[in-house]
């Protein structure tokens, strides 16, 4: 199947006083029509920062070096701003974690979905009006008579994300950047949201980027997923081989430090020692100092060892499955 999103060699640097300092390296990524690509690791790993590129919305101190991001084909980062732009919310829509700094706070939710209709869908401000209701109510948002004048301080930390959802989701976008969009919600309205974006996928047959430390929500919700440590994929291919089957010991970590329904009460696995900062990541492989496996071969970096339908970058790869 081609892929509709296509990222090759992304190299991403923070600018600072003392000259810049690399935060992702060499990105390769797809993502299919249909279909979700999970971008996996910690905080610190470059995840939001290669979300933010997809998008065009790079924040002041970071600058794309190199690399391509093509969208059906047509490279991004060389187009014309406005171009770039006529793409978001039509093509291209980003879901952020915290809806409320992404919300508009002057502005009702209705107000927020109604204005991403008529500036990419060609509704009248009454139509926008009607049909903004209709995908509030769509998104699980009940109408008590007020959700037209309700602001998004007057909405659950769930109701405000639903809101979010819906004004990422308007203009109907073949692909939705989805950055840790649940991770700030509780358990029970947390599934119900990974649930109602599986219905809404099937039915839109829309593309998903979906940004997350979370595996359980992997396991839910994608075909792929990557795993970035320290600006760099260490593993890729599709979820089920690498859950079964992990070859970096960083993925082993990640899959063994989850809480399932049978993990020991108040107990789980946790990957020793602490994610470098960027500027500070040790030379050859950046895991090494967490590392079990680790050794003298270590000090270079690890060449990328293409596995079936996926691959990985260790010079010490795991060759069991998971019990």
């Amino acid at each position: 199947m081609t892929a509709l999103l296509e990222v090759r060699g992304l190299e991403l640097e923070l600018l600072r006083p003392g000259g810049a300092v690399p935060v992702v390296r060499g990105l390769d990524l797809e993502v299919e029509a249909g279909r979700t690509t999970a971008l996996v690791g910690e905080s610190g790993a470059g995840k939001t920062l290669a979300a933010l590129a997809v998008m065009g919305l790079l924040p002041g101190g970071v600058r794309l070096r190199s690399g391509s991001i093509r969208w059906r084909g047509q490279e991004l980062t060389t187009l014309a701003p406005a171009a770039r732009r006529a793409l978001g919310g039509r093509e291209l829509a980003m879901v952020f974690q915290e809806p409320a700094g992404a919300l508009n706070p002057v502005l009702t939710v209705l107000e927020q979905v109604a204005e991403v209709l008529r500036l990419h869908g060609g509704f009248s401000r009454a139509g926008a009006a009607a049909r903004a209701r209709d995908l509030l109510l769509e998104m699980g948002l009940e109408d008590d008579g007020t959700l037209a004048r309700r602001y998004p301080h007057e909405l659950s930390g769930g109701q405000r994300q639903r809101a979010l959802f819906a004004a990422a989701l308007a203009a109907g976008p073949a692909l939705l950047v989805a950055d840790e969009p649940t991770s700030a919600l509780d358990a029970h309205v947390q599934k119900e949201l990974l649930l109602l974006l599986a219905r809404l996928q099937e039915r839109r047959e829309m593309a998903i980027l979906f940004v997350t430390h979370d595996l359980s929500v992997v396991a839910e919700l994608a075909a792929r997923m990557a795993v970035l440590y320290a600006g760099r994929v260490v593993e890729e291919g599709p979820v089920g081989e690498l859950f079964a089957r992990p070859r970096h010991p960083y993925t082993r970590g990640l899959l063994d430090a989850r809480v399932t329904p049978t993990s020991p009460r108040g107990r789980f696995a946790a990957i020793p020692g602490q994610v470098p900062v960027p500027g500070a990541w040790p030379a050859g492989c950046a895991f090494a100092p967490r590392c079990a496996r680790a050794s003298e071969a270590c000090a270079v970096p690890p060449p990328w060892r293409s596995d079936g339908p996926g691959g990985s970058a260790c010079h010490h790869p795991l060759t069991e499955a998971r019990p």
